[in-house]
């Protein structure tokens, strides 16, 4: 062998055990807490993180006359908007003269009904219950004359912002009843996030995703079960996903409409290379709704303003929403409009009542309103992106609870599979839909139940 050949021979060598170098740095996986401290204390000062109530007590959404009355004044003495720009619909953000048809329903024709409302939103028993010093809310929904313990399965559905829980109220009833679809029925557990609604925020620093994910085992565990089915989107599917990772032994299942790969450069290599070459990583049916792969960074970059400005200054943009109905209403409904289309922002109505009711919109808002919740509700992206919970990396650890992928359409971003399963090591279930966005559960409640049961039949034993 010539001393050319060596010599490229060695420089090969090189080149491959420092490119097995780099790959073993781009696939560190972080490491699981030793302990996770399920007593962590967020209530307010001097309380005992020991010594709290285990009562669950019954709760009953109930607001008196003078609180809707309130509410109707300030939206007729509403401050003058800004004329749209000529030949605008809502690419500036909410277009002031539809939000003023809104404000005009929501104060006459939604608020006359305010007792129907109200009775609505109680359709369901909801409870509250301490935990780790705060008041958390849920709604449970089960069918009592169902006596067969293994007919029952235990399912805890997780909202995200800027929804609430009456995301699931037409998925609820599909969900707890006998149908012929499935052999069982759920015990549907849906609580309000820490900080949603009417669960109590934190008076502490600190509580991100990974926190809350400790808060809601500690609900199911107070509600009777060890093991239990999550599903959920947007913050949901976060939270859902942590809590496959820290408690991988005790999660059945995770059924989630917006998966999410790791963040490590690894994957971000792997999106880089799909992009390039995309039909040799996903079937041909399903490429557009992962590429191109730049037209979506945009779509990201026009709708990601919000994230930033919630993730540094949370209290700022709180304080110019608390106790400001109207801009509350198009802080929240622009989010409905373009998430669950991006096409509707060239709707001159935005799209809403395309795919939602008025009313069961105004249900969300009004639950932000009248609880007051919008601030402490944006301060989770404040602690889940701080450079403490960013650097446990938890997304990075690889977790093999069965896991569904529900993949509608206009999600804000999708992850191809054969990215996903880096991380769901344990996939069993993905399935793409040409219709739907960022809110499934009260967009489409019949294509995402149908999802759901498919996936738990996957897994169920009688």
């Amino acid at each position: 062998m010539g001393i050319v050949a060596r010599i490229g021979l060695v420089l090969l060598g090189i080149f491959i055990a420092l490119g097995y170098r780099a790959y073993e740095q781009l696939s560190v996986t972080p490491r699981l807490p030793n302990n996770i401290e399920f007593f962590e204390y967020w209530g307010p000062e001097g309380g005992d993180p020991y010594g709290g109530s285990l009562e669950i007590v019954p709760f009953n959404v109930s607001y008196p006359p003078e609180v809707i009355e309130r509410l109707r004044k300030q939206l007729h003495d509403a401050p003058s908007l800004t004329a749209p720009l000529e030949e605008t619909t809502f690419q500036y953000g909410f277009n002031s003269e539809r939000l003023k048809e809104i404000v005009h329903y929501w104060r006459t024709d939604y608020l006359d009904r305010w007792d129907e409302r109200q009775a609505y939103l109680n359709r369901f028993t909801h409870f509250k219950t301490k935990i780790q010093g705060l008041d958390i809310h849920f709604i449970r929904d089960r069918l009592e004359s169902v006596r067969n313990p293994k007919r029952i399965v235990p399912l805890l559905l997780l909202h995200g912002w800027p929804g609430s829980v009456r995301e699931f109220y037409d998925i609820i009833p599909m969900l707890s009843n006998r149908t012929s679809d499935k052999e069982y029925v759920f015990d549907v557990i849906v609580p309000s996030l820490p900080g949603y609604g009417w669960s109590e925020g934190s008076s502490k620093p600190g509580l991100s995703t990974s926190k809350v994910a400790v808060i809601m085992k500690n609900l199911m565990a107070r509600l009777g079960y060890r093991s239990f089915y999550i599903q959920g989107g947007d913050w949901g599917a976060i939270i859902g996903n942590l809590m496959a990772i820290l408690f991988e032994k005790d999660i059945l299942g995770v059924h989630l409409n917006m998966c999410m790969g790791s963040g490590s450069p690894l994957t971000m290599a792997k999106m880089v290379l799909s992009s390039l070459a995309p039909s040799y990583f996903i079937e041909k049916q399903h490429i557009d709704f992962y590429h191109p792969t730049w037209p979506k960074i945009v779509e990201l970059i026009l709708e990601g303003g919000y994230l930033h400005l919630q993730a540094t200054k949370p209290d700022t943009i709180g304080t110019a929403l608390q106790n400001n109905p109207v801009g509350l209403a198009a802080y929240i409904l622009e989010k409905f409009s373009t998430w669950t289309n991006p096409a509707n922002r060239n709707l001159q109505d935005g799209g809403l009542e395309q795919h939602y009711s008025l009313d069961a919109l105004l249900d969300n808002v009004m639950i932000y309103y009248l609880t007051d919740s919008i601030t402490t509700s944006q301060r989770l992206y404040a602690e889940s992106f701080s450079a403490d919970e960013l650097g446990k990396a938890y997304e990075n650890i690889p977790t093999n609870v069965p896991a569904a992928c529900a993949k509608f359409r206009h999600e804000l971003f999708q992850y191809p599979d054969w990215i996903l399963k880096e991380h769901f090591t344990n996939l069993m279930q993905s399935n793409h839909y040409n219709d739907g966005g960022h809110f499934a559960a009260m967009q489409l409640p019949e294509v995402l139940y149908k999802d759901i049961v498919q996936f738990v039949n996957r897994l169920y034993v009688r």
